[in-house]
C-alpha cells in the first residue's frame, strides 16, 4: 500500500526538496504551493485538506507543514501595520499549520489509523531572531510547542509528530536575508562555515516521515551548523 503524503509550501526551496526526497514508487504526494490558496485566509487550510484528501483517495498518512513566510515587521511601523503584519505571519506560519494538524489527527482517529506529522520550524524558535522578526520567532516557537503537545497527546494512538528546526538554508528567502544583514558576519557565527542545503533538511524530513522510530515522537531536530546548540 502506498504512503499518501500532503506537503505544504512545496513549490520551491526546502519544500520542493522535501517533495523530491519523498517521491518514490511507494508514495503518492500532493505538493501544495501558494498557487493552491492563500494560507493567510483562515478558510484556506480546511479547503486544501479536503481537496487533498479527495486527490489521495480519502486517505492521508503523512502531513508535512513547510509553508511559511519571513517578512520584516519593524518595531517603529505604524501600530495598525505592526499588528496586521504580526497576525499575517502567525496565521500562515502557525495557525494554518495547526488547522492542518487538527484535521490530520481527527482523520487518523476517525480511521483508527496511524499517522505522522512533520513540522518545519526554525532555529529562531529557540534562539530568537532579528528585532524586525519577533513574529517569525514566536510563530516557530509555537510550532515546536504544538508538535510536542501533539506527540504527547496522541502517541497512544500511533500518531507521531516531529519538528525540524533549520538555521539558515540556501533558499531564495535566506539568500535575500544574508545579503541584507551582511553574509560574512552571519556565516562567521556558524561553526560549520556554511548554511544548510535544502537537500539536507529534506533528508531529515523524509526520515521523520517514513523511517524514524516511533519512540522518537516529540523530537525536535536541529540543522544549523552548530550555530545554536541546546
Amino acid at each position: 500500500m502506498t504512503t499518501n503524503i500532503l506537503i505544504t509550501g512545496a513549490s520551491r526551496g526546502i519544500g520542493a526538496a522535501i517533495a523530491g526526497a519523498l517521491t518514490t514508487d511507494a508514495t503518492e504526494i500532493v505538493a501544495l504551493s501558494s498557487a493552491d490558496g492563500d494560507l493567510a485566509d483562515p478558510a484556506t487550510p480546511e479547503r486544501l485538506w479536503q481537496q487533498s484528501l479527495e486527490r489521495l483517495g480519502g486517505r492521508i498518512d503523512v502531513l508535512v507543514n513547510n509553508a511559511g513566510v519571513f517578512e520584516a515587521n519593524p518595531l517603529d511601523a505604524d501600530d495598525a501595520d505592526w499588528i496586521a503584519n504580526w497576525g499575517r505571519t502567525l496565521q500562515i506560519n502557525l495557525t494554518a499549520s495547526a488547522q492542518l494538524c487538527r484535521r490530520a489527527v481527527l482523520h487518523w482517529q476517525g480511521r483508527k489509523a496511524e499517522g505522522r506529522i512533520v513540522n518545519i520550524a526554525s532555529r529562531a524558535a529557540y534562539r530568537g531572531d532579528s528585532p524586525a522578526h519577533w513574529h517569525y520567532a514566536a510563530s516557530k516557537a509555537g510550532m515546536t510547542a504544538m508538535t510536542k503537545t501533539i506527540a504527547r497527546a496522541y502517541a497512544k494512538d500511533g500518531i507521531l509528530a516531529f519538528a525540524i528546526c533549520p538555521g539558515f538554508t540556501m533558499t531564495g528567502m535566506a539568500e535575500d536575508y544574508l545579503a541584507s544583514r551582511g553574509g560574512d558576519k552571519l556565516l562567521a557565527d556558524i561553526p560549520l562555515g556554511r548554511v544548510a542545503m535544502p537537500d539536507e533538511i529534506a533528508e531529515m524530513a523524509r526520515w521523520c516521515a517514513l523511517d524514524a522510530p516511533a519512540s522518537m515522537t516529540g523530537a525536535v531536530l536541529d540543522a544549523n551548523g552548530a550555530s545554536y546548540v541546546r
